[in-house]
């Protein structure tokens, strides 16, 4: 399985690239990377402006569609490299427990968790996409998504949406329960993310 870092986001609310911020000295990108290279087979970024990123020596693929959001990067990835599943996480979360990662991974794979074959038939299939709950919502940024979705998302981003969650509503999706991710992430700091200075300066506070 590969994974990819969605690092598409306009940035409005920051003078430096989300993905640039330095925690402890090291950008969150660079970490993420790592991180996601001692798991997944390839590490792949969603972004419109690969020169900003050469330097990290990673695949890159730019949007298909000319809608800006989480969706376009995810679908133009399942798409233009024909992956049968991509691992989602995006490049301002600097707190990604490698063990949940994992987790989700296995919630993924075993075939007791999986649907029944769609049509009849013998056999199990995999689910559409794997999201944990956390804070009682689901956390669509961190978690896996099946190439079979690739033409309803399509459609969905060509009609307006913008939502993953709201798309998601009607796919067949498993949700990891809240008590489950908590286990692993007490508390959830897989899911921060910076969007804003403030964002910015309790994180640096709090380490």
């Amino acid at each position: 399985m590969d994974a990819l870092i969605l690092a598409g986001g306009e940035n409005k609310r920051l003078s430096v690239l989300k993905g640039f911020i330095e925690i402890k000295g090291k950008r969150i990108i660079e970490s993420n990377i790592e991180l996601l290279s001692s798991i997944f087979d390839r590490v792949i970024i969603s972004t419109n402006n690969p020169e900003i990123y050469f330097y990290l020596g990673v695949p890159m693929v730019g949007d298909i569609l000319k809608y800006r959001g989480p969706m376009t990067g995810i679908l133009s990835v399942l798409i233009s490299l024909e992956v049968p599943e991509i691992f989602v996480t995006a490049c301002d979360m600097p707190f990604i427990k490698p063990e949940l990662i994992r987790y989700i991974i296995d919630k993924y794979s075993t075939p007791s968790l999986t649907l029944p074959p769609r049509g009849g038939g013998q056999g199990w299939e995999k689910w559409d996409a794997v999201i944990p709950i956390f804070d009682k919502k689901p956390q669509p940024l961190l978690g896996i998504y099946s190439r079979r979705i690739a033409g309803s998302m399509e459609e969905s981003i060509k009609q307006g949406e913008k939502s993953l969650k709201r798309f998601l509503q009607g796919m067949d999706v498993l949700y990891i329960d809240e008590e489950e991710v908590r286990i692993i992430d007490p508390e959830g700091r897989s899911f921060i993310n910076i969007n804003t200075m403030e964002d910015y300066e309790k994180i640096v506070n709090s380490e």
